[in-house]
């Protein structure tokens, strides 16, 4: 397939954009400094803003699906309101582009702890992390209205680390997934995993999912 990649540079985007080349797919990255990647066999660069939603339309041209893996940067001061605009651009321009598979790596803070409380809102939930998460969360919300795409959203667990890839995971849906009485955890390489399977064989249009090891 051919999929327009965003946030290739990133944690979760680096991870993806080497599974999705492994297994053949053709990708375009889609950066505000196309130098920051170097050239690779399947990949193409494409300079685009993420914010601005004309500009994602006009790169996302011709794909067959947009996978985001957007995130300003935590330690950006205004990483809720940056979230948000990229978000809303990512969503607009994809549905401009007359794409209709849109692939989002969210957060672990909207999965819900217990009936009507979602991680985000407990006490011990870190203060650090707490205005992407709240970003991740109504990003969620937003594109949970979106009937024209074929959303997917992957929360990953409450513990996402480097890692080997292994290739094994399992899937949850609203609630985190557990190890015992511990938080579940993945690797970002195996996470990337679960995302390419999902883009290759859905099983969750216009749904939320989660995954662990």
């Amino acid at each position: 397939m051919k999929i327009a990649l965003i946030g290739a540079t990133g944690f979760v985007g680096s991870a993806l954009l080497k599974e999705l080349l492994a297994r053949g797919h053709e990708v375009r990255a889609l950066l505000r400094d196309p130098a920051k990647l170097a050239p690779q066999p399947g990949l193409e660069l494409h300079q685009a803003d993420a914010t601005q939603a004309e500009a994602v339309a006009t790169a996302v041209q011709g794909v067959d699906a947009v996978l985001s893996a957007y995130n300003p940067g935590w330690t950006v001061p205004d990483i809720h309101d940056q979230f948000l605009r990229g978000t809303r651009a990512i969503i607009d321009g994809t549905k401009q582009a007359g794409v209709r598979r849109l692939l989002v790596v969210g957060g672990a803070g909207s999965l819900f702890v217990a009936p009507g409380l979602q991680l985000v809102d407990t006490p011990q939930f870190p203060a650090e992390w707490k205005q992407g998460a709240l970003a991740a969360r109504e990003a969620l919300n937003w594109i949970r209205t979106e009937n024209t795409l074929d959303w997917t959203f992957l929360s990953p667990p409450i513990l996402l680390q480097p890692g080997e890839r292994t290739g094994q995971y399992r899937l949850g849906d609203e609630a985190p997934l557990m190890n015992g009485d511990q938080p579940g955890s993945i690797s970002v390489a195996d996470l990337a995993v679960a995302m390419a399977d999902e883009l290759e064989t859905p099983r969750h249009v216009q749904k939320r999912f989660t995954v662990a090891n």
